[in-house]
């Protein structure tokens, strides 16, 4: 797995009852995709700027684990899992590192996407080769 995220729960982080809001989680784990697409292909969000090509998630699935409190430390580590011929798939872990528990999971799925058409395009050899030193294939995505 790669290290892509670092963080805390800070206080504007969490509800009333103290715990980090579900919309906080989505933007760590946004922010982590980042970091994980940076280090397979070398993406930025202005990589490509002349063909105007993409990933996009198409699909997250978020497994919720250990409550997240105010002032949790918290890191996300990733795991390419597939690469098909449009997408591939990621899966994320966040561990609170004060219980060393996992708190969250996402799955996710993001497809290569050209701006101008609007659709998805096939991951070509070269991106598939970057790629395919980080995959990391399992029976369970969990």
């Amino acid at each position: 797995m790669v290290l892509v995220q670092k963080n805390v729960a800070h206080p504007w982080m969490c509800d009333i009852l103290g715990h980090m809001t579900t919309r906080h989680y989505v933007a760590m784990f946004d922010d982590a995709a980042y970091h994980m697409l940076y280090t397979v292909f070398g993406w930025t969000g202005s990589s490509d700027a002349e063909n105007k090509i993409a990933w996009a998630d198409v699909q997250h699935v978020i497994d919720y684990k250990a409550e997240v409190s105010v002032g949790d430390i918290l890191e996300i580590d990733a795991k390419l899992t597939k690469i098909g011929n449009k997408s591939i798939t990621i899966l994320y872990e966040m561990k609170n590192l004060g219980n060393n528990e996992v708190a969250a999971t996402l799955k996710c799925i993001c497809v290569l996407f050209d701006l101008h058409t609007r659709k998805s395009v096939e991951i070509s050899t070269e991106l598939r080769e970057l790629a395919s030193k980080y995959l990391i294939e399992t029976t369970n995505d969990k």
